[in-house]
């Protein structure tokens, strides 16, 4: 076991607190991330629900920071590892993947620099590890084992998968090595099996909360085919510079959207399980870089989708669980900025989602997830309070951020619409389906409809004053309420329920929700994208157009370079020199040194400074790193210059009183070697100490002797 740290909580808050903000730009935690570092730093196994966007990674990336040794990842997704190692290397972690994808020779390397110390984090799949784990008991110092999506362990989880079930012999080779499950997504069975499975010793569960405000939420009821491409046309125009995921329940469905969405001129691609290895690689980085602005997808996309800058997502059709749903959603605004979601909620999708469950093999508690799922869908109450009730938690008051809360559902007595429906589907013999019911109401002359004779009964068009939606809407509510019921057997026709005949013959009303019509996809495409430019605006996307050219030279994603949550707080504060930049959240300290002076420059013509930017610039980096303790080879690695250049600015930084520690660039031991050959042997010192210590450091060592003689003259004053 890791032995517990000797140093006082406070001192180990202050150094977890001292490197999140030099790797991360955040000033403080959230809510049980510190709780969860100091408990795994001192050698305990935990179980860690926290919601997609949560702050997750940092809970074991920081441990990995402080403590001796090399944590290791356990992630599903080859792709996840990937993204995660290239976020943490941009921000300066050490971190590293070995995988299938990777040469021998790679991986040697990597294992190489494990060895050397020089490797903080290594991400590994389930399959990697079980075979190398008995091997590395004894050739690597492992500090923490975490184990993520640790829902795919337990068979009760939403995606159960039998590799992950094997790692219960992780505590069989390593049972002092502390582990760290964590999900996003696992009710309270599922939560309990996780620690089951892996073995754990006396877990703590840490339970955060899964409120995610800045995520709006809607539900549309039975949209036609066309209304829903609508919408999604919409989203996609709305957040035109951003990107989405459109969720279908099948791979065919996908495709013909995908297709259709291109043809329409949009840059939208594909990704389901069907596709080449290399054709859902491309998919996946043309998604992650920004090239495309919308993705079609099965639900094997997601898992490992780190992009932080997902403005939307839109589930096609009804998820078959409350897990699924909210872990999908929950890759929308993961940076904590505003993000939009849209269910379609179709009759014909419950009736599909049904046959899959009373096949599958655990039907009777799929069913009842699809059953909450569907209450879910059809709620007239707050509909995050349902899903956070879900997940155990209680919130005591409506969003405000729900299509429920934003328009409560107007209310009117529906029976003579109902009796309608019922009366006509009582003379079509119980034999049609919603579609067909639909056009005799409305009085449609198609001609199946006059040659069955169907235009015959005393029904047709009694509803031709209600749209083809609006009819599709009320006999949807009808079904939901028990008026009707759909023979899946028997073609998907209709029949009335003793419910509903009560309501022609016994006088029983019903309310029905007033229709709503959805929000469609305005025609004029100019006028929509002046509309969304508001002045106030105008600078974010300046700054989005400057990060999208940045992550091209630097051949990183755009949410790699800047999150767009710094970019809104950037244009609102609007920095015009170094410190000011470094003041936003979200930044480290190797992204403020890196890109700071690009967006500063952006800034200051965008609000028309003329005057050339403050000299000294360059130094006055050099002074903020030196300060947060770094090396002059890591500042020169970080700032893209020599050595030799930051020696000198450390030189003048101390002849003009700005620096006046220097314990982590000269020792007590080179200091006075340099004093003794500057007293002895000054003509020939720098040949001598050309091959002791890196060049320039000598004219440091002569820059703080200058500094304690002016320092003892003042005193002395």
């Amino acid at each position: 076991m890791n032995e517990p740290t000797n140093t006082p909580m406070t001192l180990l808050e202050r150094k977890a607190t001292s490197i999140l903000q030099r790797f991360y730009g955040y000033s403080s935690f959230r809510p049980l991330q510190l709780d969860i570092i100091k408990h795994a730093i001192n050698g305990n196994d935990c179980v860690v629900l926290m919601p997609t966007g949560g702050g997750k990674s940092l809970c074991f990336q920081i441990p990995a920071l402080i403590m001796d040794g090399c944590t290791i990842v356990v992630t599903p997704l080859i792709a996840l590892m990937q993204d995660q190692v290239s976020a943490l290397i941009s921000n300066g972690i050490p971190a590293a993947t070995i995988n299938s994808n990777q040469s021998d020779a790679d991986n040697r390397r990597i294992l190489d620099g494990i060895y050397e110390g020089k490797i903080k984090l290594l991400y590994i799949s389930p399959e990697r590890l079980l075979i190398e784990m008995e091997r590395w008991s004894k050739e690597i110092k492992i500090s923490l084992i975490a184990i993520d999506e640790a829902h795919c362990i337990s068979q009760w989880g939403h995606d159960f998968r039998p590799d992950y079930t094997r790692l219960s012999k992780i505590k069989e080779v390593y049972p002092d090595v502390p582990i760290m499950a964590l999900t996003a997504t696992a009710d309270r069975l599922t939560r309990d099996d996780i620690g089951n499975q892996l073995k754990l010793s006396n877990p703590r569960l840490f339970l955060g909360s899964f409120d995610r405000p800045n995520i709006s939420i809607k539900v549309h009821h039975n949209l036609s085919a066309s209304s829903r491409f609508s919408v999604i046309c919409h989203m996609i125009d709305k957040y035109e510079k951003d990107s989405g995921i459109v969720y279908c329940m099948t791979r065919k469905t996908a495709e013909k959207l995908n297709q259709k969405l291109m043809e329409s001129g949009y840059r939208s691609t594909l990704y389901h399980a069907g596709l080449s290895a290399k054709a859902r690689s491309e998919a996946h980085r043309q998604f992650i870089n920004g090239d495309v602005q919308v993705v079609c997808a099965t639900v094997a996309f997601g898992m490992g989708i780190d992009k932080s800058n997902i403005r939307w997502v839109i589930h096609n059709n009804l998820p078959p669980n409350i897990e699924s749903y909210y872990q999908e959603i929950g890759r929308a605004g993961r940076d904590g900025a505003n993000a939009e979601t849209i269910l379609f909620y179709n009759v014909s999708d419950l009736m599909v989602l049904r046959n899959f469950v009373d096949e599958s093999g655990q039907a009777d508690i799929n069913r009842e997830k699809l059953n909450r799922m569907v209450q879910f869908a059809e709620a007239s109450v707050c509909r995050r309070r349902i899903l956070l009730s879900y997940f155990s938690e209680q919130y005591n008051h409506d969003c405000g951020n729900c299509d429920v809360c934003s328009n409560p559902p107007s209310r009117f007595d529906g029976t003579i619409l109902a009796q309608k429906a019922i009366s006509a589907l009582l003379r079509l013999n119980q034999s049609v389906g919603i579609n067909t019911l639909i056009d005799v109401l409305r009085g449609s002359a198609r001609a199946d409809i006059i040659s069955r004779g169907y235009h015959k009964i005393k029904t047709y068009g009694a509803g031709r004053d209600l749209s083809n939606s609006e009819w599709r809407d009320y006999i949807s509510q009808m079904i939901m309420t028990g008026i009707f019921e759909i023979n899946y057997s028997e073609k998907n026709r209709l029949s009335i329920t003793p419910y509903g005949l009560s309501i022609v013959k016994n006088g029983v009303t019903i309310q029905l929700a007033r229709y709503v019509p959805p929000l469609l996809k305005q025609k004029n495409k100019t006028t929509k994208i002046e509309t969304l430019i508001a002045p106030e605006q105008q600078l974010l996307f300046t700054l989005k157009e400057l990060r999208s050219r940045l992550s091209k030279k630097y051949g990183l994603p755009p949410y790699m370079v800047l999150s767009d949550k710094s970019l809104e707080a950037m244009a609102n504060k609007a920095p015009i020199d170094m410190s000011q930049f470094c003041e936003i959240e979200g930044i480290s300290e190797i992204k403020a040194i890196k890109y700071w002076r690009p967006f500063v420059t952006s800034i200051r013509k965008y609000k028309g400074i003329t005057q050339p930017m403050p000299s000294g610039q360059s130094e006055s980096e050099t002074l903020m790193l030196i300060e947060k303790g770094h090396s002059v080879k890591f500042i020169a690695e970080a700032k893209n210059i020599q050595e030799t250049t930051v020696y000198k600015h450390i030189v003048s930084l101390i002849r003009n009183d700005k620096l006046k520690s220097f314990d982590n660039i000269i020792t007590k031991q080179q200091y006075l070697r340099v004093m003794d050959l500057y007293r002895q042997h000054r003509e020939v010192m720098y040949e001598i100490l050309r091959t002791e210590m890196p060049q320039g450091l000598p004219g440091v060592a002569l820059a703080i002797a200058d500094f304690l003689l002016r320092r003892k003259a003042n005193e002395n004053k």
